[in-house]
Formats: structure tokens, C-alpha cells, sequence
């Protein structure tokens, strides 16, 4: 019982890690980053369907395949991270779907973009105008993700999926 449920989680996974990366082909430029909301909708779909941890893997594994296929950059893994765990941990404790968008939105945006700075000054050779540039484009990306999540959430909660997919995860 315990195989299937892991099984489950890690199928589970590899779908919203493939939505994250065929999502980065939704993206759009702004100050130096690139804005992909789908990665959001994803952390924030990962955080209610399978955790914070998992949301955290799939953030990684959906960053990593997005650089390898020069879909994304460097500053995919602190901006996607940081919200994923955030956003799982804010769900797992209050089961609150509205909490869980906006702690993804505060987890990406704020943190996430407080992150990308050293990493893109460090690691991309780039000289960032100040410490809290990426704040602003990356909270215009995590905001849209977060509203396309929570109105996918509400309506898979409205037509009963979600709750299927719970029922089947214990059984």
C-alpha cells in the first residue's frame, strides 16, 4: 500500500514537473528574468496535491530541465524553490488553498527575488542595479501563476477531482 501511494506521488511528479517545463514556453521578459507563471501554478499545485518537499523536487527538476534546454536561467532555482517550500509548508499547516497562493506569491517573489541577486551577480557574471531588482519581475510572475492556480484549484475542488485524486492516494 505504501509502494503505491510513492508510486502514485512520483507519477504525480513527473507530470506537474513536465507541465512546469512545457509551461517555460509561456514566459515573457522582464528586467533581466524570465517570467514563466506556470512554474507558480505548478509549485502551488505540487504544495496542495503531494507537499512541500515534493513541490521543492519538482521545482528543482523542472529549473534544472528548463536551463539544460536553455528555456530558463539561472535565477529559476532560488525564484521557484523558495516559493515552493514556502507554499507547502503554509498549505500543510492551514489547508488553506488562498494562504498557499499568496505564500508562493511572498516565497517567489519577495524571497525568491531577494535570492536571484548573488546568484545572478555570482553565478551569471551579471551586475544587478540593487539588491531587490528581481522583487518587481518576479513578483509579476508569481502573481499570475498563483491567480491560475487557485481559480484551477476551485474548480477542481467545485467538480469533485480533487477529491478523487485524495481518495485514491489512500486506497
Amino acid at each position: 500500500m505504501k509502494e503505491k501511494n510513492a508510486a502514485r506521488k512520483l507519477a504525480m511528479a513527473g507530470v506537474l514537473t513536465a507541465l512546469a517545463v512545457a509551461g517555460s514556453l509561456i514566459s515573457f521578459p522582464v528586467a533581466g528574468s524570465k517570467c514563466a507563471p506556470v512554474q507558480h501554478m505548478v509549485n502551488v499545485l505540487a504544495a496542495v496535491l503531494l507537499g512541500p518537499w515534493w513541490g521543492v523536487g519538482i521545482a528543482f527538476c523542472a529549473s534544472l530541465l528548463r536551463n539544460l534546454m536553455a528555456l530558463g536561467s539561472l535565477m529559476a532555482f532560488p525564484g521557484s524553490m523558495v516559493g515552493a517550500l514556502l507554499c507547502g509548508l503554509v498549505y500543510g499547516k492551514w489547508k488553506h488553498t488562498g494562504a498557499a497562493c499568496g505564500a508562493e506569491a511572498f516565497g517567489t517573489g519577495i524571497l525568491g527575488g531577494l535570492a536571484a541577486y548573488p546568484v545572478a551577480k555570482l553565478f551569471m557574471g551579471a551586475e544587478p542595479a540593487g539588491l531587490f531588482v528581481y522583487v518587481v519581475p518576479f513578483l509579476i510572475s508569481t502573481a499570475a501563476g498563483s491567480i491560475l492556480a487557485y481559480v484551477l484549484i476551485s474548480v477542481l475542488e467545485k467538480s469533485g477531482v480533487l477529491a478523487r485524486v485524495w481518495a485514491q492516494g489512500t486506497n
